[in-house]
C-alpha cells in the first residue's frame, strides 16, 4: 500500500497578508460608518423624519383664527374691535352610538345652553349619518361658558359629538360714528373704506392651526401653531368732537336740508384730524342695509334701483366726501391770492381798491359778490368783506405766473397723502400758467374755475395760520402690538414752508377782521377770539343757479389750535347763498372743540384793544 503524500502548506506571503488586512480593515470601516449613520439619523435627524412619517399618515387640522387689530380713538376709546364668536357643531353619527350617549348629550345641551330637546333630537335624527352638522352659529362666550365648564368636569363621560369652532366678528360699538373714517370689513378679512382699508395689512394677522395625529406610540396627539393677532391702530380722532360735529350736521339737515354737508376738524399745527363728519354717514354694523341709502336717496329712488344702481349708491355712501370729492372752493381761496402777493412783495398791506361791483376782463363782465360794489376798501377788507373785484385786481397785478406758482406751492392740484383711501385726483382741474387766460386768472383769484377737495383746502389753510408750515394730514398717530406695547408712533410730517411767519400773521389779522366785522360775524364767541373765511361757489352749469357755501374758521385767532371747515352743497330750505348757516355750524363746533381740548380762553378785552 502506497504511502499518501502530504500536500505542502501554502504560507501567506507579504502581499497576501497586506490584502487580507486591507479587506478586514475595509469591512470594519464600513461597520463604523454604518453605526455612525444610524446614530446620526436617530439623534440629529429624528425630528425631520418623524415629521415626514407623521405627514404621511391621516390627521385632522383646525384653523385657529387670528384677532384683527382694534381701532381706537386718540384717548383709547374703542372705535372698532373683533369679538370671538362660536359655532355649535353636532356629530349625529357619534351622538347616536348609544341610547345613553344620546340622552346625556341632549340633556346637557338643554340644561347648560337652554336648547330645546325635541328640536335637538329631530335635528340629530335628520342628519343621522353626518359627522359635521352646524346647529347654531354666532354664539358668544357667555352662551357656551356653562356647557364648556360642564364638559371639563368629570360628569360628562357620556356626552359626545359636540364641537365648538371659533371665529371673530367685527364690531363697531358706536355704529355710525365716524363711519367714513373707520370703514368696515368685508368677508372677515378685507377692509372696505377708511382706516380698515388703508391699514388692512397692519390690522390683519396670521391664522394659527391645530393638528391632531397619531404619535409614534400610536396615541392621538396634537400640535398647535398659535395665531398671530393684528396690530392695534390708534387714530387721531376725538370721539367727543366727532360726535359734536355729527350732531351739528344732523340738526342742520333736519332744519334746512342739503344735497350733502360735511365738517372737517383738525389741528392746524401738526396735521392731526380730530373729526370728519358727513351727512351721509352709515351704520358700520350693517353697511349693506338699504336704510343707509336713505341718507342720500328717497325711499322711492331706492325702491326703483337695479342691483347695479344700488351697488353704485352704496359706494357713494361709503366713500368719504371730505377726501374723495372735488369742488370749486369759492371765496375761502381768497386769502391764498393775497398771500402770494405779500410773499412776492407785490403787496405791502397798505393797499386800497375801489369796487364798483364788477370787473371787465377782456370781453367778459365778472361781477363781485356785492353787485352794488363795496366802494373804496383796504387790503384786509378785500378778505373780510369778500370782495371779488379787489381780488381780481390783485391777481392781475400778480400775473398768471406768480398766481400759478403759489397755487402749486400750497399743494392745490396735488394729493395731500392723507392715510385714507380714495383721495381725489385734482391735478387736471387746475390751470397751468401757460394755458391760463385772463378770465381764468380773474375767476381763480376768488376760488372759481378750479377744483380742490376739503382735505386739500384745510391742509393748505392750516399753513396760512400756523406760521407758514404745510403738514401732511393724518388720521393715525400710533401702532400697538396685540398685547398693547407701542410698535411705532406716527410723527407729524412737515412737508414744506408755504409762506413766511410775517405773511401768516397778517393773514390771521385779516381773517380775524372777517369774524369781527366782515362776512363771518356769526362765528363770534364769548370766550375765544376767532378768524376765518366764508365761501360761496356757483356750481356748473352756472345757469342752474345752484351753490356750495362754506366757512373755514379757526381759534384762538392769535394762536390757532383748532381749524373747522364746513361745506354745504345746495341748501334746500333757505337761500343757497346763505353762508351764515355754514358759519353758525362752524362756530358751534369750534366752541365745543376748544372746550373738549381744554384750550385756555382768550383775553377778549386785551385782544380787542
Amino acid at each position: 500500500m502506497k504511502k499518501r503524500r502530504r500536500k505542502p502548506i501554502k504560507r501567506l506571503n507579504n502581499a497576501m497578508k497586506k490584502r487580507t488586512i486591507f479587506a478586514c480593515a475595509f469591512i470594519a470601516l464600513l461597520f463604523v460608518i454604518l453605526i455612525g449613520r444610524l446614530v446620526y439619523f436617530s439623534i440629529f435627524k429624528n425630528n425631520i423624519y418623524k415629521r415626514q412619517v407623521l405627514s404621511q399618515q391621516n390627521y385632522s387640522s383646525e384653523t385657529l383664527p387670528y384677532k384683527r387689530g382694534d381701532i381706537l380713538d386718540r384717548d383709547g376709546n374703542t372705535l372698532a374691535t373683533s369679538q370671538k364668536m362660536y359655532t355649535l357643531i353636532l356629530e349625529p353619527k357619534n351622538i347616536l352610538r348609544s341610547e345613553k350617549i344620546q340622552q346625556e348629550t341632549i340633556k346637557a345641551l338643554h340644561k347648560y345652553m337652554k336648547l330645546d330637546e325635541d328640536k335637538l333630537l329631530k335635528f340629530i335624527k335628520k342628519h343621522k349619518n353626518s359627522y359635521y352638522s352646524v346647529y347654531r352659529d354666532e354664539l358668544s362666550y357667555s352662551d357656551i361658558a356653562d356647557f364648556k365648564d360642564f364638559i371639563a368636569s368629570d360628569k360628562a363621560d357620556n356626552v359626545s359629538g359636540i364641537v365648538f369652532s371659533e371665529k371673530y366678528k367685527r364690531r363697531y360699538p358706536n355704529q355710525s360714528l365716524a363711519s367714513q373714517v373707520i370703514g368696515f370689513v368685508s368677508d372677515g378679512t378685507i377692509g372696505t373704506g377708511g382706516i380698515e382699508q388703508y391699514y388692512n395689512s397692519t390690522l390683519s394677522g396670521v391664522n394659527g392651526r391645530k393638528y391632531k395625529y397619531l404619535n409614534e406610540e400610536l396615541e392621538q396627539d396634537s400640535s398647535i401653531v398659535e395665531p398671530e393677532n393684528g396690530k392695534t391702530v390708534v387714530s387721531t380722532i376725538d370721539s367727543n368732537i366727532q360726535k359734536l360735529a355729527e350732531d351739528q350736521l344732523a340738526k342742520f339737515e333736519k332744519k334746512y336740508g342739503s344735497k350733502g354737508s360735511s365738517i372737517l376738524v383738525m389741528n392746524p399745527n401738526n396735521g392731526e384730524i380730530y373729526a370728519m363728519a358727513n351727512s351721509t354717514s352709515y351704520n358700520l354694523e350693517s353697511p349693506r342695509d338699504d336704510k343707509n341709502l336713505l341718507k342720500k336717496y328717497s325711499q322711492s329712488e331706492v325702491n326703483n334701483m337695479s342691483e347695479k344702481q344700488k351697488t353704485e349708491a352704496f359706494n357713494e355712501i361709503w366713500k368719504n366726501p371730505i377726501v374723495s370729492n372735488a369742488f370749486e372752493p369759492g371765496s375761502t381761496y381768497k386769502p391764498f391770492t393775497v398771500a402770494a402777493g405779500l410773499e412776492e412783495g407785490i403787496l405791502k398791506g397798505n393797499e386800497t381798491y375801489y369796487c364798483d361791483g364788477y370787473q371787465k376782463v377782456g370781453p367778459h363782465i365778472i361781477h363781485c359778490s356785492h353787485r352794488n360794489g363795496h366802494g373804496l376798501i383796504t387790503l384786509s377788507q378785500s378778505i373780510s368783506l369778500s370782495c371779488n373785484d379787489a381780488l381780481m385786481q390783485i391777481a392781475e397785478k400778480e400775473g398768471k405766473n406768480v398766481f400759478a406758482k403759489y397755487q402749486r406751492n400750497f399743494n392745490f392740484g396735488k394729493k395731500t397723502g392723507i392715510d385714507l383711501p380714495g383721495e381725489a385726483q385734482t391735478a387736471s382741474l387746475l390751470h397751468d400758467a401757460k394755458d391760463m387766460t385772463a378770465a381764468d386768472l380773474a375767476t381763480s383769484s376768488f376760488g372759481q374755475s378750479f377744483n380742490c377737495s376739503m382735505i386739500q383746502m384745510a391742509s393748505a389753510f392750516s399753513s396760512l395760520i400756523n406760521g407758514g408750515y404745510y403738514y401732511k394730514p393724518h388720521v393715525v398717530k400710533q401702532l400697538r402690538s396685540s398685547t398693547g406695547e407701542v410698535v411705532s408712533n406716527v410723527e407729524p410730517t412737515m412737508v414744506k414752508q408755504t409762506v413766511s411767519k410775517e405773511t401768516s400773521d397778517k393773514l390771521k389779522k385779516y381773517m380775524k377782521e372777517t369774524v369781527e366785522s366782515g362776512t363771518g360775524t356769526k362765528a363770534k364767541m364769548k370766550d375765544y377770539t376767532a378768524g376765518g373765511k366764508t365761501g360761496t361757489a356757483q356750481k356748473i352749469p352756472r345757469s342752474a343757479g345752484t351753490y356750495i357755501v362754506s366757512f373755514c374758521g379757526f381759534a384762538p385767532a392769535e394762536n390757532p389750535q383748532v381749524l373747522v371747515y364746513v361745506v354745504i352743497d345746495e341748501i334746500q330750505k333757505e337761500s343757497q347763498t346763505n353762508t351764515g348757516l355754514a358759519v353758525e355750524v362752524a362756530k358751534n363746533v369750534l366752541k365745543g372743540s376748544l372746550k373738549e381740548l381744554n384750550v385756555p380762553k382768550s383775553n377778549i378785552e386785551i385782544f380787542s384793544s
